[in-house]
Parts: structure tokens; sequence; C-alpha cells
């Protein structure tokens, strides 16, 4: 597949997405690219903005099983992972796979369950595989999981550890849509709702594809550097308790490499990183307390390192 190729598949997946999502051209780019670069997305914003609507469109789009977990303060580990059953009939214990066997998980609201009911997501997430009475089994590639939480309730709710949030590729917000894009919202779904007409664009093969060529964007020893200096800059920041891991310098490197596959190039640019470093790196660091009740946030600072840190201005070319 050529270069023009894969460039048609992505707008292709992009503009079947702003069917149902009307103005988060951002979100469902970010969102593609998450999916693209192997990696997970942490999407915080109060209900009702279309949260749940992203992931359905872009799971429809990609031709991708889709699976939605409801989390709930009862909820067990093996109502995510699945549950070994006895038959009586052959004499053997048969394995039911729960929900997070699929393609893209939707896991709803994961704030409001259990900690040990939330790590049922960490192997998964990291190793691509879950285990079961001993017993590892292997997740169908791509597996992608978009996580939603509620930032305005905190009541009954277990805020994520930082294990876990460093297992998401990006962190974002949705925002409420203009008067206008709300409007247009209402007119799409007066009739039958857009997302049960979505058609698929392209193939799971397509995309496994293009997960691979992603891979093959080349990024400059000069920029892995930079990136590497931003991620040590936070740790060693006054305000900063707990910088980003080495984990998030990986994380940004693959993201940079999908942005830039995304806007057609094969090789990683500086403007890719410095978009990128608020959404990979906010989530994986912790402010001092004196930081928090001043009004810092982990954006600001962040805004700031880039700001301070130097650029390299060699072009990043094969």
């Amino acid at each position: 597949m050529n270069s023009d190729m894969m460039q048609q598949q992505i707008k292709k997946i992009l503009q079947n997405i702003e069917k149902v999502m009307i103005g988060k051209t951002d979100v469902a780019r970010l969102s593609l690219l998450a999916l693209l670069a192997e990696g997970h997305v942490l999407l915080e914003d109060v209900p009702g903005v279309g949260k749940t609507m992203m992931v359905r469109a872009l799971a429809k789009s990609v031709n991708a099983s889709f699976k939605r977990i409801q989390f709930t303060p009862d909820l067990l580990p093996s109502d995510v992972l699945g549950v070994s059953i006895y038959n009586q009939k052959e004499m053997e214990f048969t394995f039911r796979p729960g929900p997070i066997v699929g393609n893209i998980i939707l896991a709803d609201e994961i704030n409001r369950t259990s900690p040990k009911t939330q790590s049922a997501l960490l192997e998964g997430m990291e190793e691509k595989s879950i285990t079961v009475d001993g017993v590892t089994l292997q997740l169908e590639k791509p597996f992608f999981v978009m996580a939603t939480q509620n930032p305005i309730e905190y009541e009954g709710t277990y805020p994520l550890p930082e294990a876990q949030l460093d297992r998401f590729l990006l962190k974002m917000k949705m925002g409420y849509p203009t008067a206008k894009e709300e409007v247009e919202v209402l007119t799409r779904s007066q009739k039958v709702p857009p997302i049960e007409e979505l058609k698929p664009v392209i193939s799971l093969e397509e995309l496994r594809d293009l997960q691979q060529q992603v891979k093959e964007t080349y990024v400059e020893e000069t920029l892995k550097q930079y990136i590497v200096e931003l991620a040590n800059r936070t740790r060693n920041h006054p305000n900063v308790y707990l910088g980003a891991s080495p984990r998030a310098s990986i994380a940004l490197m693959k993201a940079s490499q999908a942005l830039a596959f995304l806007s057609g190039r094969d090789y990683v640019i500086p403007d890719d990183i410095q978009y990128l470093t608020p959404f990979v790196f906010s989530h994986r660091m912790i402010l001092k307390a004196d930081a928090k009740y001043q009004g810092i946030t982990t954006e600001y600072i962040l805004n700031e390192l880039i700001e301070k840190t130097h650029v390299p201005i060699k072009r990043a070319v094969k």
C-alpha cells in the first residue's frame, strides 16, 4: 500500500467519524492517533458530550468489534475478564470470555469501580493478554481501550492509581459544542441517529497495516534527546512531586510518530512533540501540595517547560 492510499484511508476514517461527531475534529484525530500508535485513551469530561458516541464511531469506521463495560461499585474482575464454568455434560471447565475480549473497548466511568476491578484492565492494556485461572489468553489485535470518567462527581469514586494512569497513551477532554454545532446535532438526530447508519470504511487488516507503517516513521536522534530532556525537566521541576516516567518518554515518541503519519510525513518534527506533550505527560505527573494550592496546573508547567527547552533545529529527515 503506497503513501497516497494510506492517507486516503485516514481521511475516510476521520470523515466517517465527523458524520456523527460535529465539531470534534481534534478529538477524533487524537483518538485515531492513539489507535494507530497502539495506545489507549482516557477521556475526562462531563456526561452527555458524546464520549461513548466517539468510540462507537471509531469502532464502526474500522470494522472492529466493539465492547462496552459500564463500571459500577459492585463490578468484579471476573465481570471484565470472563469466568470458567463447569460443563457437567463434558465434565470439564469451559472459559466464557468477558467484555474485555474485543478490538475496541469502552471502559465507561472507570473511576466508579474498585481498584481491584480497575486493575483487571492492566494486563490487557499493557501485555495485550489476560490471565484467568492461571491460563493466559492473547487478545486479538488491534486492542484499544478508551476509558471515560466524570471529573465533576467525586462521591463514590475511586481515583485511578498512577500505575494505571501510566498505561494510557493520551488523556484529553471533549468540551461542549458551540451553539451552531449543537443545533446541527439536533438536526442530524431528529430521525435516525447517525451512528446507526455508519458503515466501515476500512478493514481490520488494513488498520493493522496502518499501525505497522506508523512504527516505520523516522525519529531523528536529536528528537529522541529532546523528548528525554522534556521528561527529565518534569522530574526536576520544583513544583512537581512525581515527573514523567521512561514509559511516558516512549509514549510521546510513539504518539509523535502517529501524528507525523497522520500529517502525511514519514518523519517526526519538533512541532509533533510539542503539540502532544500535554496530552501524554499531564496525567503522568503529580504536583506538590503547595503548587496545587497556588492554582498551578500540569498544563501550565508543561507549556513553561516547552518554552524553556532548546528545540533541535536540524531537519529531522532521513
